[in-house]
């Protein structure tokens, strides 16, 4: 063979070539990110369209049926998926996989600009995003004070401590929750009106004609020219109060006379807690995401790092506090798939030597497992993946195959060493007899990962990195098994020795290889057997086959994307009735946090209340902490099912409970009720379909969404139930 023969004749070239794969593997080891899951791009843009006091009806009308049949002229759109809230609209518009995101939401955007005059005046920007189930906030912290008010705390918050993290590289967004702004309130004097003869009117229109800041032109002289600017915006009350609303028989009425100008704060639309042993306390929430492309755990690394140093310049007894950071948990988790690669590898070496009975042969064989390794780091850096679940998932499976070339072609080395040939004429031989066998072997294993790699839609980004690890190693480790393990076996070979002169440990694994192989003479009687009965053994396999195919349909075996975990971290959705103000959807949040709370697995609890974009009060989320692993006898799952349990007595409000962030606080299934008929029969429908639902084993957090127009029905799946 080419590849045995040159590196048996040319072992510098040989080493210098292993050399040079495990340098370059270890500057590219050095030069990944870090993260939990690869970078996925599902083909889907969310589109949000704020229309301020506008009933359901009104949306839908006025805002989703004209931009969704936009929407949908517009080239590569799969189907598009509205929804019609109280004062706002959102559409999910799903493309064709192949369609460049960057380029869909540039044409939604042109799409809409096209129709601007025929919405209505009053509805606001829309807003564009592309929409990532992996896209959520990696760390999030709780900004509480003992001494500052909650209007004070914003003004710090926001643009103070978010303008030091906005800086951070590899943030992309920064969202503040239970901020409140400062507004000025102008409380009219109905006496003082009618007294003065002024009218509500002219106070509005003396405030938004007065209230300005624009240029009026600009001054030029000989060779220079100065732009000229109207000053005009207000600040503070004194100020408002000085305002000229009319004029009466030549007496200037001002603002002060007829209303009262009061300094104060906007009526909230969000809202944070931060709750421990103690209770709830109002905190400002902050949640920070990471931009793509950037590693989890360097990002959180640096908001650390500049929250320690904030911390330093905050007021007596205020506080800012880590609530939540993705980037500890993203660490351990790599960390211990690292462990289990580094694990596999000992083991591995070890049963090699058990078998092989020679430390020379392990070491030839065994060094194709940490040069393999590096060298697919290589590979995975240069096709821009990162350091994370999958990739290392590949890995850690290939690492028992990484070796198997070259044990097979030591092996075979080792047998023509037996025959009385000389090493070198052994390793030479041994290898071109052993070659092509070896060669299909591996071959085989990289046509069966090679074509995942490159497998479309969302599965072919989550599985790339996984089939392609796997690949680039298997291939490495057949290039080293054809190269150094030859040139090693003729250079390096094992000396003879009698039996007396053996160690105690290699006398102790000749026994134990003796007893191998009479087990594997016996093993030769079963062979016999299946032989001379060719039907029981075809049925035996067809039944086998069978009977695992049916376990899932059967219920015996469960299917899911992700294996249980226990993260030490859930989630519980809760959404308030229509109508609800933030005042009562707080009620309901802390009462289903004193709850989580009371179990002493529990740490703290995190809740953020409202949505900002549509301006809705009646939703949230309760992060609940518990106790690190090693301190707590009840899993992530069984207390998530006892909260949902103990949760059914709050009343007023639908509570969801979810173990796993990674679906953006979605349930498993939805159902969407459509009909042509009115909303009341549509939603006597979706009570049927409820109704039945609830039987179903398994289905747990079964709902009907009480916003927009079509009944929806949200369904959490038990994790623990098979078939789930």
């Amino acid at each position: 063979m080419f590849i045995s023969d040159f590196a048996i004749k040319r072992p510098l070239v040989t080493v210098v070539a292993m050399v040079a794969l495990v340098v370059f593997g270890a500057f590219a080891l050095f030069k990944l990110k870090t993260d939990e899951f690869p970078d996925v791009a599902p083909p889907f843009v969310s589109v949000g369209v704020p229309y301020p006091g506008a009933s359901p009806d009104g949306v839908e009308t006025e805002i989703l049926k004209p931009v969704e049949e936009q929407i949908r002229s517009i080239s590569g759109v799969k189907q598009v998926m509205g929804y019609a809230y109280d004062g706002y609209g959102m559409m999910m518009v799903e493309f064709q996989f192949e369609k460049d995101l960057s380029e869909a939401t540039q044409e939604i955007r042109d799409g809409i600009s096209g129709i601007r005059s025929d919405l209505p005046p009053e509805m606001e920007e829309p807003i564009i995003k592309k929409f990532n189930d992996t896209d959520r906030p990696i760390v999030s912290l709780a900004l509480s004070s003992t001494t500052l008010t909650p209007a004070e705390m914003t003004r710090l918050a926001d643009p103070g401590i978010t303008r030091e993290l906005r800086s951070l590289a590899g943030v992309a967004e920064v969202q503040v929750f239970g901020k409140q702004e400062r507004e000025l309130t102008v409380q009219l004097k109905p006496a003082a009106l009618e007294a003065s003869g002024v009218s509500v009117g002219q106070v509005v229109q003396a405030l938004q004609a007065q209230n300005l800041a624009v240029p009026v032109g600009r001054v030029e002289g000989q060779f220079d020219e100065r732009s000229i600017r109207l000053k005009g915006r207000l600040q503070g009350p004194q100020e408002f109060a000085q305002l000229v609303v009319a004029e009466r028989g030549g007496t200037l009425i001002r603002l002060g006379q007829v209303a009262d100008v009061v300094d104060g704060t906007e009526e909230p639309r969000t809202l944070a807690l931060f709750g421990n042993r103690d209770g709830d306390r109002e905190a400002v929430g902050i949640d920070i995401k990471k931009a793509k492309g950037y590693s989890t755990t360097d990002v959180s690394d640096r908001i650390r790092a500049r929250v320690e140093q904030l911390q330093k310049t905050l007021p007596g007894g205020t506080k800012l506090e880590l609530v939540r950071d993705a980037g500890t948990r993203v660490d351990v988790a790599v960390k211990n798939v690292q462990e289990a690669l580094v694990e596999g590898a000992i083991l591995t070496v070890l049963v090699v030597f058990l078998f092989l009975n020679s430390w020379r042969s392990t070491v030839i064989t065994g060094v194709a497992l940490p040069i393999s390794v590096l060298a697919s780091f290589i590979a995975v850096w240069a096709m821009g993946f990162k350091l994370e679940t999958m990739s290392l998932l590949g890995l850690s499976l290939a690492i028992g195959i990484l070796i198997d070339d070259a044990i097979v072609v030591r092996e075979n080395i080792v047998r023509h060493v037996e025959m009385g040939k000389d090493h070198y004429t052994a390793a030479r031989e041994g290898t071109d007899e052993i070659g092509l066998a070896v060669a299909a072997t591996t071959f085989s294993i990289l046509a069966v990962f090679v074509p995942i790699g490159f497998m479309p839609g969302i599965g072919g980004q989550w599985f790339k990195p996984f089939a392609l690890t796997i690949a680039c190693s298997v291939f490495v480790s057949l290039f080293v098994s054809f190269s150094l393990d030859p040139m090693l076996s003729a250079y390096w070979a094992d000396p003879h020795k009698e039996e007396h002169e053996k160690s105690w440990i290699t006398k102790r694994l000749d026994t134990f290889n003796h007893w191998f192989n009479r087990q594997a003479n016996n093993y030769r009687k079963v062979i016999a057997w299946a032989l001379d009965h060719r039907l029981a053994m075809f049925f035996l396999a067809t039944g086998t086959f069978a009977l695992a195919m049916a376990m899932p349909v059967l219920g015996i075996v469960g299917g899911g994307f992700f294996p249980e975990d226990d993260r030490g971290e859930f989630t519980i959705a809760l959404e308030t009735p229509p109508g609800s103000n933030l005042q009562y959807t707080r009620l309901k949040a802390e009462e289903a946090a004193r709850i989580a709370r009371a179990h002493p697995e529990v740490r703290y609890t995190y809740t953020t209340l409202g949505n900002e974009t549509s301006g809705s009060v009646d939703v949230g989320n309760i992060y609940v902490r518990m106790s690190p692993k090693a301190e707590r006898k009840v899993s992530v799952e069984q207390l998530a099912a006892t909260m949902r349990e103990e949760t059914k007595r709050v009343a007023g409000v639908t509570l969801s409970v979810f173990t796993n962030d990674l679906n953006g606080g979605r349930k498993q299934l939805q159902i969407q009720v459509i009909g042509n008929g009115d909303n009341a029969s549509l939603n006597r429908a979706a009570d049927a379909v409820l109704a039945e639902l609830k039987q179903v084993p398994g289905a747990v957090d079964v709902g009907l969404s009480t916003k927009g127009q079509k009944p929806e029905l949200n369904v959490e799946l038990n994790r623990g139930v098979a078939g789930a």
